[in-house]
């Protein structure tokens, strides 16, 4: 199960990653870093949010509603986890002073807070699962 939760981790993230490359190739203006950043997360929330319930905590929803609750326990769990990621892309977007510096500390951000999200998600979201 751990392979397989990484594995999900960094499908993710890549979603996370490309989806901010995209935002900054369609808007590099005013904000632009919190728009991709947000862009990024909410891809990789709805991608980890299916993955993770299905193969990692083996939950089938008893209705859209349960589903619907489902989901919004697990984003309320990254909220706390999106404060450590998003963090640590903008400490590392504002401490270096290269174009890849968000980046690294995107992926740094994002392996600590899913590593804090899996304990969150099986305590209080899925605890009826693995």
């Amino acid at each position: 199960m751990i392979a397989r939760y990484a594995i999900f981790a960094l499908l993710s993230t890549a979603l996370n990653l490309f989806c901010q490359y995209l935002s900054f190739a369609l808007y590099d203006g005013f904000l632009s870093l919190y728009v991709a950043m947000f862009a990024g997360t909410l891809a990789g929330l709805v991608l980890k949010y299916i993955l993770d319930k299905k193969y990692i905590f083996f939950h089938t929803p008893k209705s859209r509603a349960d589903d619907g609750k489902k989901f919004f326990l697990y984003s309320l769990m990254g909220v706390f986890t999106t404060f450590i990621f998003w963090g640590f892309e903008i400490g590392f977007d504002m401490l270096f002073e290269s174009q890849n510096a968000k980046y690294a500390g995107a992926l740094l951000g994002l392996g600590i807070g899913y590593i804090v999200k899996y304990f969150l998600d099986k305590k209080f979201v899925f605890k009826d699962g693995v």
